[in-house]
């Protein structure tokens, strides 16, 4: 096969966390700001997270949840009720102390001594507290459950280590709070937002997911459980792509939200809490892109079709473009996943090819180069995104009749995304290991040689014994020792049979183990 030049200036087999980058720089996705661990994130990124937002809010306000917003900045004292919540947040938290600045008498500012707060606020890095206090006042009777509120907004975490997307100081995300009579209710909503993640993940970005209860020592702080959705990308990592936890009364007991039952008693609620953020594109890179670019899935796309005209500036570009807005119009009218189809008609100056590359590198599912033969012979020709390359290393271009194209379009789209799923998956099912059943073999399996490889192992599917406190506390560090995490126990796994590999003890249930981002 020919040698082909790929349009990133790194592949992922060279260096995966390189490409990475070289991605969202070349996709146009987002920037550095200025401030460290918090980006720029441009319209095309922007657009894909408008697109995620949209979706996944239809499928929240479906399910009786109602939005709401709480402020950014919350009383420490809010913290300091509930211990374990605020010592799992402690060391992210950024805090405002002053509320005013003045000249240092040297050209620069400095915090005013006078302008000192009351009490320090810190920057919203989750919202269980604040919301805590609101539902405290709202609910007096069993008559006011379940409650259901959602919010979309940024959060701050002070993270050391940062990458873009996937683990930045800001970031954007929606978070459900609810609170409810009882802990069975409860649950019913804990894997209600789930099942929700898990579905919009594979249906939605053609990412496939695991979802599964979080091990004991990798909880919310706070929470009674948690479950997540864990994506393989094509490092073999694990990304966790959207938890929802079962708060049980932890914070009802804090902020004190409390009903009247039907018997004319106090009693707890039952709270749970559930988000995605913008980690989802990170996810959706490094799940579905290639070394060319971003592929975007239909539904997240911003565009699901790009038109090229082919100008020229002679005075055949005025019928060029005439035949080209005709497809456009056409396509617009369209329906595809519910929603019309999103194509627009690219007539900016500059070379066609330049242009398709761009769009290329953004992973728009079909791009339509047309030239002025093909506007009279009435003609397009289609390239789709993940059918980039001929054999002979040259781009495969589908020249289709006019009318034959805007009748298959749509069908086409689907068929794009169905495929971004189907290799997904593949890839994913293909690095999952079974078999193995000592700490020797896991050893070996994640050897550090391997790890530098875009082919590095995938996720281990082991049988464990459910180990708790300083059993498990043990096991943490073997783990840790290899670098690695148990991710989840899925919830489709069956019971294992034999040992756990660690323990020694029989295995209760399966789990994954994995290195994560």
């Amino acid at each position: 096969m020919t040698k082909i030049k790929h349009a990133l200036p790194v592949t992922r087999a060279e260096d995966f966390a390189q490409w990475y980058q070289a991605v969202i720089a070349e996709a146009e996705l987002a920037e550095e700001s200025g401030v460290r661990g918090c980006m720029v994130i441009k319209p095309w990124g922007y657009g894909i997270w408008e697109r995620i937002q949209k979706l996944m809010d239809e499928r929240i306000k479906d399910a009786g949840v109602e939005n709401c917003y709480f402020p950014l900045f919350i009383p420490l004292s809010f913290f300091a009720k509930e211990a374990e919540h605020v010592d799992g947040f402690a060391k992210e938290m950024a805090v405002v102390t002053h509320h005013r600045l003045i000249a240092d008498g040297e050209g620069g500012l400095i915090p005013d001594p006078e302008a000192k707060l009351e009490e320090p606020l810190v920057v919203r890095p989750t919202s269980e507290t604040v919301i805590g206090a609101a539902m405290a006042r709202w609910i007096q009777s069993w008559r006011d459950l379940p409650m259901l509120t959602n919010q979309w907004a940024n959060v701050v975490r002070w993270e050391m280590r940062t990458r873009m997307f996937l683990r930045t100081s800001e970031f954007l995300w929606q978070e459900g709070h609810t609170a409810h009579a009882d802990e069975a209710d409860a649950m019913v909503e804990t894997l209600r937002a789930l099942e929700m993640y898990r579905s919009f993940s594979e249906d939605v970005l053609a990412m496939p997911v695991v979802a599964g209860a979080k091990p004991e020592n990798e909880r919310f702080p706070g929470a009674v459980d948690t479950y997540s959705i864990e994506a393989m990308m094509q490092d073999g990592k694990a990304l966790q792509a959207g938890t929802s936890h079962y708060l049980g009364t932890t914070f009802s007991t804090a902020a004190g939200i409390r009903y009247q039952d039907k018997q004319g008693q106090q009693a707890l609620c039952h709270t749970t809490s559930w988000g995605v953020s913008t980690r989802l594109i990170g996810g959706v890179i490094m799940t579905h892109g290639d070394d060319d670019g971003l592929q975007t899935p239909p539904q997240v796309a911003p565009h699901q079709v790009v038109i090229l005209p082919m100008l020229r500036d002679n005075d055949g570009d005025e019928a060029l473009l005439a035949y080209c807005e005709g497809i456009r119009a056409a396509l617009a009218v369209q329906t595809v996943y519910g929603e019309r189809v999103r194509v627009l008609l690219d007539k900016r100056p500059g070379k066609a090819t330049a242009k398709r590359w761009a769009w290329v590198k953004k992973g728009v599912p079909l791009v339509l180069e047309i030239g002025g033969r093909d506007a009279e012979n009435g003609q397009v020709s289609v390239l789709r995104r993940d059918r980039l390359w001929r054999d002979d290393g040259k781009v495969d271009f589908q020249g289709q009749d006019r009318d034959a194209f805007l009748s298959a379009a749509t069908a086409e789209i689907v068929a794009y995304g169905n495929a971004l799923h189907a290799a997904a998956t593949a890839w994913r099912d293909a690095r999952i290991q079974r078999g193995i059943t000592d700490l020797a073999g896991l050893t070996a399996y994640f050897a550090d040689e391997r790890e530098q490889s875009a082919l590095a192992p995938g996720w281990v599917e082991l049988g464990w014994s459910r180990p708790t406190g300083a059993a498990l506390d043990k096991v943490v560090e073997q783990l840790k020792a290899l670098k690695l995490t148990i991710r989840n126990t899925p919830m489709d796994a069956a019971k294992p049979a034999g040992m756990c590999p660690f323990t020694g003890e029989p295995a209760v249930e399966t789990i994954l183990v994995a290195r994560a981002y």
